[in-house]
């Protein structure tokens, strides 16, 4: 009986302690914006809208391939490519997935070296990443040439479901356009990087602060951000 009673009032005294470690991991991310700037808190707002847009596109597009009545064209046929008299299946979708996914990591590599201030590495890095991602928008409007050239368009197509033009153009051509505009973004950091503008506190558009890379970090935020609502387009429209 003594026994139980000891168990029953230590666990009472640790209880709060376990509610105030528990409440601290819940308020983590509130302390860890106390010290953010104003612009990275924006792009993280701005990330959190747009999350909100390609969810509502990627529902619409789930709610409305298992609501038709017609067959849905067949992903690994569509999305073929022929090479030397073979036609082999998502090769070129594959590629454009690697091709993006590796952007992300000379992203994170940029970002960094940037905080060490190394102008040249951090430079390169982006450069490198903007090319990824032109090579990847490169593949794209390949992709988008070679289904309008088979009869692929918004109001139909010789495949099945005359929902799957008009889903995929909107979904993909709104991705597009977000790796587009981050590899000017890129290209327009990586240019002020390498003139030393970070280091020198030159004004001007996407000039941080003397010292500050903090413009590359905000960069890469949107980027891994392409890169990740890339797997959830390919998951749904390649391989469903």
């Amino acid at each position: 009986m003594t026994g139980f009673a000891f168990r029953s009032i230590t666990a009472a005294q640790t209880r709060p302690g376990q509610w105030r470690r528990l409440s601290d991991e819940w308020s983590a991310d509130r302390q860890a914006f106390r010290g953010a700037s104003w612009r990275k808190a924006m792009m993280w707002i701005f990330l959190l809208s747009d999350t909100f847009v390609f969810g509502c596109f990627l529902l619409s597009y789930m709610t409305v391939r298992m609501s038709t009545t017609l067959p849905w064209p067949n992903p690994s046929k569509v999305f073929a490519l022929e090479i030397g008299g073979t036609e082999l299946p998502l090769i070129l979708i594959a590629i454009m997935t690697f091709v993006l996914i590796s952007s992300s990591g000379t992203m994170a590599m940029a970002v960094a070296y940037g905080y060490r201030q190394e102008r040249v590495k951090t430079a390169l890095l982006m450069l490198a990443t903007a090319l990824l991602g032109a090579m990847f928008v490169g593949m794209q409007a390949f992709e988008w040439t070679k289904l309008i050239h088979e009869g692929v368009r918004p109001w139909g197509n010789p495949w099945g479901a005359d929902q799957f033009g008009s889903t995929f153009f909107m979904i993909t051509g709104f991705h597009g356009t977000h790796v587009t505009i981050g590899v000017i973004a890129l290209l327009v950091i990586a240019r002020k990087v390498w003139r030393g503008d970070f280091d020198t506190g030159r004004r001007g558009f996407f000039t941080s602060q003397r010292g500050r890379y903090e413009n590359v970090e905000i960069a890469g935020l949107y980027w891994h951000f392409v890169d990740l609502v890339w797997v959830f387009i390919f998951a749904l429209f390649y391989l469903w």
